[in-house]
């Protein structure tokens, strides 16, 4: 189960969606170097405001590129970097890997999976409806957030669109992804 990076974003400022470039340098322990994410602590606002402390498990943001194809059909235009991800993906089942999956990223990069990204209220400010738009049921009843995954990085080094993603699945038991 491996896949591909379709295309790299960051954004030095804390807003929703992200700039894509050619590429970006994933810095051990802190997540995308120049990013307003980056660092060891949490980064995100409604985080900091609870506990500044607390470390920083969403270094990085992975979404499945297949979900804008997702949402074109439910008549959303959503392009790479607009739903705030580090990292856009392609052929690769983001949402069912288990936590502590290591993404093994181009020649030297890794980023372990730490959990789903849950989304927020901003994201309906980016388009009306949106948010259900990325939220599902599974058949069991259970919540299901299709807005991607968040990791830390174990392993620097550079990412850009071409790159491949090998799959290196934690031992078991594996535990789903929850929300980080």
């Amino acid at each position: 189960m491996d896949g591909k990076v379709i295309a790299v974003h960051l954004n030095a400022s804390h807003t929703f969606s992200k700039r894509s470039v050619g590429q970006i340098m994933l810095l051990e322990g802190l997540g995308v170097e120049g990013d307003a994410h980056c660092g060891a602590t949490v980064k995100h606002r409604s985080r900091v405001a609870r506990d500044p402390s607390q470390p920083n498990l969403r270094q990085v943001h992975l979404v499945h590129g297949e979900l804008f194809d997702q949402l074109l059909e439910k008549g959303f235009r959503v392009l790479p970097g607009n739903l705030g991800e580090n990292v856009t993906t392609g052929g690769l089942d983001l949402l069912s890997l288990p936590v502590g999956t290591e993404l093994h990223i181009g020649e030297r990069s890794i980023v372990k999976l730490s959990g789903l990204r849950n989304p927020c209220a901003q994201i309906d400010h980016f388009q009306a409806g949106l948010m259900s738009a990325v939220l599902g049921r599974t058949s069991e009843g259970r919540l299901l957030r299709k807005a991607g995954v968040m990791g830390i990085v174990t392993a620097a080094g550079p990412v850009k669109p071409g790159d491949e993603i090998a799959v290196k699945l934690p031992p078991p038991p594996h535990r789903g992804l929850e929300m980080v």
